[in-house]
This record gives structure tokens, C-alpha cells and sequence, in this order.
């Protein structure tokens, strides 16, 4: 069995992890991955867990995980996952890691980011050449 992740579920998951790193709590980070999740691919992964609740194969997850690094938790989550035959794939950045999809988002937000900048220093550009031209006439 496989299962995608896309973009939003992966920063969803990054963002509660540094969450977790900062505040030295795993309960909201483990809701967090089950939220990321849909009904229909929990039961099927209940199925191929036999039966397991996710939520406690989340925990064990969490318990292993050092609690300092993100992409560990990843690594854990594939791993576990993958000792179940469940394939976790990251639907965003086919053939790329959670780290790799996470900088690739954070690559499109800084250019984002900059063309807001440059549309930004055109407008005031050309407020202040407006300025410029009323006080000639």
C-alpha cells in the first residue's frame, strides 16, 4: 500500500514538529499526523497493521523519535510505515524526501516573497516620480 502526502500535510507536519521541539510535547504533534491523514487511509492502515490502532503506532513513532529533528521523524515514519508494507510517498516532490519537498516550498516562498518586494519598490518608484512631477507644475 502506498500513501502520498502532499505539501500541505508534509509543512503541516514539519511546522507541529518544530512546535514539538520547542515546547517539549508530542500530544499535539501526534494529532496533527493523524489529522493529515484521511478516515478512509487510517482504516486501511489499520487493516495492514492488523487490526493496531495508527494512533498507538504514532506514539510508539514518537516515543523513538529524539525529539530534536524533523526529518528524523520522517525517517521514523517511513520506516515504521514501511515495516507494515506502507509505502510513504511525498505526492509534491515525486522521487524527493520530506527535507527536499520542505526546501523546494521554502524556495517558491522566497521568490514570492521577492517579486512582492519588487512590485512593492515599484510602486513606490512611481508614487515618488509622481510627487516629483506635481511639484514642477
Amino acid at each position: 500500500m502506498e500513501i502520498f502526502l502532499d505539501k500541505r500535510a508534509v509543512k503541516a507536519i514539519r511546522l507541529s514538529a518544530a512546535d514539538a521541539i520547542e515546547e517539549g510535547d508530542t500530544e499535539a504533534l501526534k494529532e496533527d499526523i493523524l489529522e493529515v491523514f484521511p478516515e478512509e487511509q487510517i482504516e486501511g492502515l489499520e487493516q495492514m497493521l492488523g487490526g493496531a490502532d495508527f494512533g498507538e503506532l504514532i506514539d510508539e513513532i514518537l516515543d523513538e523519535w529524539s525529539g530534536d529533528d524533523v526529518d528524523e521523524l520522517f525517517d521514523l515514519l517511513e520506516t515504521q510505515l514501511g515495516d507494515h508494507g506502507i509505502d510513504l510517498k511525498y505526492q509534491a516532490a515525486a522521487g524527493k524526501g520530506a527535507a527536499a519537498a520542505e526546501e523546494e516550498d521554502d524556495e517558491e516562498e522566497e521568490e514570492e516573497e521577492d517579486d512582492e518586494e519588487d512590485e512593492e519598490e515599484e510602486l513606490d518608484f512611481d508614487e515618488s516620480e509622481e510627487a516629483a512631477d506635481e511639484e514642477e507644475a
